[in-house]
């Protein structure tokens, strides 16, 4: 077996809590397009280091409040 690592993240929530950001807001405000932030939340893509630090601004969070390494093993 081999460690896997998933990123989670809490990209969604934090959206939300800015009243009800839309994805196009969000997705405007950083310079990507809609599906980006949609691939994003759906954990499809994980953002450059470049994207995630500019969605933690934008969200008023830490990349640590929305991205978590997720540990856990599968069968290879």
């Amino acid at each position: 077996m081999k460690p896997k690592h998933d990123i989670r993240n809490h990209v969604k929530r934090h959206r939300l809590l800015r009243d009800g950001m839309t994805q196009l807001d969000l997705a405007d405000r950083v310079g990507v397009s809609r599906q980006t932030i949609l691939s994003i939340e759906k954990g499809r893509y994980s953002p450059t280091i470049g994207l995630a630090l500019r969605l933690a601004r934008e969200l008023g969070a830490t990349v640590e409040e929305l991205f978590e390494l997720e540990e856990g093993v599968t069968d290879a």
